[in-house]
């Protein structure tokens, strides 16, 4: 069976333009620091965002181009941390009815609603990859994660995401991270 890479998406945030605006100052664009494994997506160069919740907060890294609603990425960890309650596990996108908390940038704070999830697990493939595979769009599998380092670890529900703008490989978030000792260069295969 053919492997992929294993990615661990550590905490991030996608800004909407108007809140790009808010925390940067009037005129401020998202800069490119690093290009990242999806097409199109970098980390920014630009200073972290500081997330405000009811019981502490956390630096976190803006990802762009930016979004059409800000969504703030977490792990079970991090919410717990920032005393976020009902943090739901959903897809990218999905932040309508999730927790919201305070944004605050280098040039001023928002608060937002909604927008709080814990990352649903995924793959990305494009089309050539999900027939390789044998799988398609929104299916779910499981996938074995084993690096050598003695914590090998089957992850199920992990939803297959197509599109001809991916590129294969898959996202965990730190806490799945930590669980199976995935560091460095990790790879994984549908079971």
């Amino acid at each position: 069976m053919p492997s992929f890479i294993v990615e661990t998406s550590a905490r991030h945030i996608h800004l909407t333009e108007q809140a790009v605006a808010t925390l940067y100052g009037a005129g401020a664009t998202l800069e490119v620091k690093k290009m990242l494994s999806q097409p199109g997506q970098f980390a920014c160069a630009n200073e972290k965002i500081r997330l405000i919740g009811p019981k502490g907060e956390l630096a976190v890294s803006v990802l762009g181009p930016v979004r059409k609603a800000n969504q703030v990425e977490l792990s079970f960890s991090d919410a717990r941390a920032l005393g976020l309650k009902g943090v739901p596990v959903r897809e990218s996108g999905d932040v309508a009815g999730t927790p919201g908390l305070k944004l605050v940038g280098p040039a001023g704070e928002l608060e937002i609603s909604e927008g709080c999830i814990i990352a649903k697990r995924h793959i990305h493939m494009t089309p050539a990859d999900a027939a390789e595979f044998g799988v398609s769009n929104g299916q779910v599998v499981s996938v074995k994660v084993d690096n050598g380092q003695g914590r090998a670890l089957v992850f199920g529900d992990v939803v297959v995401r197509v599109s001809d703008k991916f590129a294969l490989a898959m996202h965990i978030d730190t806490d799945e991270c930590n669980a199976a000792a995935a560091f460095g260069d990790v790879r994984g295969e549908i079971v």
